[in-house]
């Protein structure tokens, strides 16, 4: 299973306070190398910010057992969604998450060379990550949970084994 996860650069906004007024953030571009380089993460896609399941179950789920992650030896937790670095913060915002970190891939450009980018052309969504999770150690990737039937246009939107308590079962072993 072990392979590497693909280098790529997101295009994230981080708090500055140097910059004052109503919107102190800035552009700050983030390597997959300063991601996952001598870490131990779990990552997690969803096919998007404020969208039902991931709203209601996928992310607010793991942001919940963030603590049982981190006390199975995981450093970080990230969610990862081709949607734009503003809809990410707004969305994390909105469900009040603090403890997972947003990975916006708004291009899309982790998820395809992750083999990972569908069409969701069928309910309006353009190009959009399939449903995964995988734990990352140094880079490699050592385990995924893909959710079944990954295809282009999905007639349904599958949650069942990229949800946190895989995860934690896996991480059990």
């Amino acid at each position: 299973m072990a392979h590497s996860i693909p280098e790529v650069t997101f295009r994230t906004r981080v708090r500055d306070e140097s910059i004052g007024g109503d919107n102190p953030f800035r552009w700050q571009d983030v390597t997959s190398r300063d991601i996952f380089k001598g870490t131990n993460v779990v990552v997690f896609a969803l096919p998007g910010a404020f969208t039902p399941t991931c709203t209601n179950a996928h992310l607010p789920g793991y942001e919940a057992k963030y603590d049982e992650l981190k006390n199975k030896g995981i450093d970080e937790v990230y969610c990862l969604s081709v949607n734009d670095a503003f809809t990410m913060f707004q969305w994390a915002k909105y469900l009040k998450v603090e403890k997972v970190k947003m990975l916006p891939d708004g291009n899309g450009d982790f998820t395809r060379l992750m083999g990972m980018l569908v069409k969701k052309e069928n309910v309006g969504f353009g190009l959009r990550s399939w449903r995964y999770s995988m734990h990352v150690v140094d880079g490699e990737i050592k385990q995924m949970f893909i959710e079944p039937g990954l295809m282009d246009d999905c007639p349904d939107d599958p949650f069942e084994i990229s949800d946190v308590d895989t995860m934690l079962n896996y991480l059990s072993k």
